[in-house]
């Protein structure tokens, strides 16, 4: 059984360890350079305390200062190197995409490109489904689906050409788009409006809601929520559904390595 201290900690917890990682928190996007002031107020530190673990800090490289300010340097992401470099891009996904499947009582999935296909790496099911016939690895023609339109919009001009050259339509409804004009047109108006809703056309019963998921400038995979065909109109979708889609789609690009401010 392990002591306690006298404030209610294990015997071997070392408060050092702890102060020194309140200190590198207090550094945050909004307020990434601060005075010694400020690292102490918000660490709840005394001055000196915070000084001297500034000081030690910037002499082990993991701080840098001007003589009045502090902020962090590149060495500071050794601390989580390694933990990232082990995580995979559905390892990050799948938890946002449960709270989305909560949320909208939906399956979500997250899809790349593969050739001529779209293939699901990370997909929660609806809580209210038993079974789904849909699983990680399941592939699906891009064309005909909300991610693949999101995906090929998302290649150079060049590529999006060739893929049109190459693809073969194949008729799953009678919703299912009929050429490759139209093809053209529904993956430029989802590249204009940043998301793709594509309804009865893979199949009847379903709708799909896709929006991209970026890493920078770069295009990294396309999230999804199917839609059940009489949930609601198109446009209470965009005003409801994809707000939320958006926002996970955020939510995964960040956690996957940060996503350009001001890049939609």
């Amino acid at each position: 059984m392990e002591i306690e201290s006298a404030e209610g900690n294990p015997a071997y917890y070392v408060k050092s360890v702890e102060k020194t990682f309140a200190v590198l928190l207090a550094f945050t996007a909004d307020e990434p350079r601060l005075t010694m002031t400020r690292v102490a107020a918000k660490a709840e530190l005394s001055r000196a305390a915070a000084r001297r673990f500034l000081l030690t800090l910037a002499d082990l490289g993991y701080l840098r200062t001007d003589g009045t300010h502090f902020e962090l340097t590149p060495r500071a992401l050794d601390v989580g190197a390694s933990f990232l470099a082990n995580l995979t891009l559905p390892q990050i996904a799948e938890p946002h995409l449960r709270r989305l499947a909560v949320d909208l009582n939906e399956t979500t999935s997250l899809c790349i490109l593969d050739g001529t296909d779209v293939v699901y790496i990370a997909r929660v099911a609806a809580p209210r489904l038993l079974s789904v016939s849909v699983n990680v690895g399941t592939r699906f023609p891009a064309w005909a689906t909300s991610m693949g339109r999101i995906l090929l919009a998302g290649l150079p001009e060049a590529h999006r050409e060739a893929y049109y050259e190459s693809v073969e339509l194949t008729s799953y409804t009678e919703n299912t788009v009929a050429s490759i004009d139209a093809l053209r047109s529904e993956v430029d108006r989802a590249a204009e409006r940043g998301w793709s809703l594509v309804s009865r056309e893979l199949d009847d019963g379903l709708r799909g809601l896709a929006v991209p998921v970026r890493r920078g400038n770069d295009l990294i995979a396309a999230l999804n929520v199917s839609l059940q065909t009489h949930r609601a109109p198109e446009d209470e979708i965009a005003a409801t559904v994809l707000p939320r889609l958006q926002l996970a789609a955020e939510g995964i690009a960040d956690d996957f390595g940060g996503r350009q401010r001001g890049v939609a």
